[in-house]
């Protein structure tokens, strides 16, 4: 009788089973077989890509089960402690001595032991798997003793470096280490230097350091087989393929990007019909035309997952080959699309919407700088002349657009949050010398309420069929959250409503009520911190930010992989219209599944890194103005200090209780510090003026100090003394000598 899923499910989740490995499981179940066994090693892989079970460092299998959870262990920076996330479960807390030997990144098995404020409290009973390989640091020595402090302050031990493994670092060196040992009791971890990144301090380590600790590839870089296929697929159209298609070359098709823009993934096209209504079209490159699934060139797609953008350097998911050429949507030439077009009446309804498989030919490449010019009526005679074949679909565009955003307003879309964005300024030898906000005008949010409604049109289209689909879906924030929130901004002396079932329109109706009050950004700052993060996933749950029933990513397939697959999925559907698909795409499912993980995981390393980066400059620039004062707000508050915001620069750090005034007490369910001689309060918002004291690009940390109106530091009064008293929800922090 051959072995059955079934029957191995239930010897692992009987009360007998302890955990063992396939060994112990062919002895235990009797397996003779050779037929058997290699069942055997087929479920258990089933079930261990499933996440049901889980393999140990040991190789023994292990079932959770109600009081342990599987999950990556998260440190926080400042070693309070870690979290575990759990997809569709709630996080888990875990102390720092109860993480056992993990390190960030790894995969643990964590045992429930109790709750820790508002969320389960566990303990690392295990470390299943080790995901961290290597290692960025700055290389340090003591004696003949060597070391890497690592980059990243959530990982706690240094590693060890035996002589033989110095590979030629220097003290104070940026490099990168592999990890040859991992903590265990009574042993540091250990590393081997693998690279020499440069001086630590050297502006040019830096784009590199951020490379290497998120594990990206180098810029340029892509495997021989996907380079040589890119280069046999990246070739001129083929005329047969154009006959197959929708030709709408001779439609006015025109891209709007910015000025630096190397790759052009989305045009527009619009016009008006006879009875009034707006035609608009959205055309995307057909990418997918060129990468076809489970090829190199998919397969190294995939793994990349998206493309990263690094100030002025980028590492693209596809080769330059395709991104940059055949599958740029280029003027002047004829390339393959995606269109979407939709007919839309004068209110900004969508009445009726087609895609089709095309080919167009783009008018003109312009940029955002001079369309909002063009619609502010300040461009030039040259600008105003280049755009005159367009300026009629310009102004079209602009009132289109208008109504639709009216329309996502009405519903609750959260929207006219602030960019964050900033523009670093570099010298010629690479050295940061000024930062500056980035500023959004009307040719962007022209251009974001198309694709917007491109996405949410596709991602309705398979919502309504029941058909499998990659989402992008955003989940409602936590009742804490906006509890804190609403705090904050009764705090402000504004009275607001957010219910416990909170809906996108009581946060726009917050942002429009605060839109004139001097701590906006502020609130902007408070709001966004409240909310989850958008994710890809083949469940649909809506888009809370958009409010959007459903929403997807269907613009942008030459830098992101979700997009292709969508583009995948769409031309499956034009290829069997009016066929019954839901037998037909059930495989998909599990692989959409794992897609959509993937991709979710893909995109925070992406903007992990590219974050980082801007980091590191902000750090360098301000390293330059340490001893200078500047306006900032306070945007966070902690038993330890305050952290603040420079205004124009965005720069932010702590200013440390320890440099304050006077004694202050931290109330916790009012998130402010209270001074108990002065009775001085400080909460999130208030706006001050600090003085740069340090800045350290290796540990990212800026320190400020507060500085009075005639620029001189406030001192504490020596005669001040703490008082005994304590609050139910207070905590002292006397000055440290």
């Amino acid at each position: 009788m051959k072995l059955s899923l079934k029957a191995l499910k239930e010897e692992m989740t009987s009360k007998d089973y302890s955990p063992t490995t396939m060994r112990g499981l062919i002895v235990k179940l009797g397996l003779t077989d050779r037929e058997d066994r290699a069942l055997l090693k087929k479920y258990l892989e089933e079930l261990t890509d499933s996440g049901e079970i889980i393999k140990d460092l040991k190789g023994r299998y292990i079932v959770p089960g109600e009081k342990t959870i599987v999950g990556t262990i998260e440190f926080a920076r400042r070693g309070t402690g870690a979290y575990i996330s759990v997809e569709d479960e709630e996080d888990v807390f875990v102390a720092p001595e109860d993480s056992g030997f993990s390190i960030h990144g790894d995969t643990v098995l964590v045992e429930i032991t109790g709750r820790y404020r508002e969320i389960r409290k566990g303990k690392v009973i295990k470390v299943i798997s080790r995901n961290k390989k290597k290692v960025v640091g700055t290389f340090k020595t003591r004696g003949i003793m060597a070391f890497v402090v690592a980059d990243d302050m959530r990982i706690k031990t240094d590693f060890y470096i035996p002589p033989e493994g110095f590979n030629g670092a220097k003290p104070d060196e940026k490099v990168l280490i592999k990890i040859t040992r991992y903590p265990s009791p009574g042993r540091n971890p250990e590393g081997v230097v693998e690279k020499v990144i440069g001086d630590v301090f050297s502006p040019e380590a830096d784009l590199m350091t951020v490379i290497y600790r998120q594990d990206l590839p180098e810029p340029g870089y892509f495997p021989e087989q996907v380079r040589k296929q890119a280069a046999r697929v990246a070739k001129s159209i083929d005329l047969q393929e154009v006959r197959k298609r929708e030709d709408l070359r001779n439609e006015l098709v025109f891209t709007i990007d910015g000025d630096d823009a190397k790759d052009f993934d989305d045009a527009i096209s619009i016009r008006k019909s006879r009875e009034g209504n707006y035609i608009l079209g959205v055309h995307i490159a057909d990418v997918s035309h060129y990468v076809q699934e489970g090829t190199q060139l998919d397969l190294e797609a995939y793994s990349r997952g998206t493309s990263v953008y690094l100030l002025d350097t980028v590492i693209p998911m596809l080769p330059f080959e395709l991104s940059n050429d055949i599958c740029s949507l280029k003027p002047e030439e004829d390339r393959l699309t995606l269109s979407l077009l939709l007919e839309i009446d004068p209110v900004g309804r969508v009445v009726s919407s087609s895609v089709k498989n095309s080919v167009i030919n783009s008018k003109k490449r312009l940029t955002y700088s001079e369309v909002n010019d063009f619609l502010n009526g300040k461009a030039s005679s040259d600008i105003s002349e280049k755009l005159r074949p367009v300026s009629e679909s310009l102004k079209l565009s602009h009132e289109l657009a208008q109504k639709i955003r009216d329309i996502r307003k009405k519903r609750g879309s959260v929207m006219d949050i602030s960019s964050r964005e900033v523009k670093i300024i570099f010298d010629e030898k690479g050295r940061v010398t000024d930062i500056l906000p980035q500023s959004r005008g009307i040719s962007e949010w022209i251009i974001e309420e198309f694709m917007i409604l491109a996405n949410e049109t596709v991602a309705e289209i398979f919502n309504n069929q029941g058909l499998p689909f990659v989402y992008r879906i955003h989940d409602k924030p936590d009742p804490e959250s906006m509890m804190q929130l609403k705090n904050y901004l009764e705090a402000l002396g504004l009275k607001v409503k957010i219910p416990r079932n909170v809906h996108p329109k009581a946060l726009q109706q917050i942002l429009e009520k605060s839109k004139d009050h001097p701590l906006h950004s502020s609130i902007e700052r408070v709001l966004v911190r409240g909310m989850k993060r958008a994710v890809y996933s083949d469940r649909n749950i809506g888009h809370f930010g958009l409010a959007s029933e459903a929403y997807t990513h269907f613009t942008s397939p030459i830098r992101r992989y979700p997009d292709l697959v969508v583009h995948r999925l769409l031309k499956d559907l034009i290829k069997n219209a009016g066929a019954d698909l839901k037998n037909h795409s059930k495989n998909l499912e599990e692989s959409l599944s794992k897609i959509a993980s993937w991709a979710s995981k893909r995109e925070r390393i992406a903007n992990e890194a590219e974050w980082d980066l801007v980091d590191m400059k902000k750090v360098e620039y301000i390293s330059n103005h340490v001893g200078d004062s500047f306006e900032g707000v306070i945007t966070g508050v902690t038993k330890f200090g305050i952290f603040v915001e420079l205004t124009e620069k965005m720069i932010s750090g702590l200013v440390h209780i320890s440099t304050l005034d006077d004694y202050y007490d931290f109330i916790e369910d009012q998130n402010i510090l209270v001074g108990r001689r002065s009775k001085r309060v400080f909460r999130i918002g208030d706006q001050l003026e600090v003085k740069v004291v340090r800045a350290d690009k290796t540990t990212m940390e800026i320190d400020f100090i507060i500085v009075n109106d005639n620029g001189k530091t406030t001192r504490r009064s020596k005669r001040s003394s703490p008082d005994k008293s304590k609050g139910k929800n207070s905590r002292s922090h006397k000055k440290s000598r």
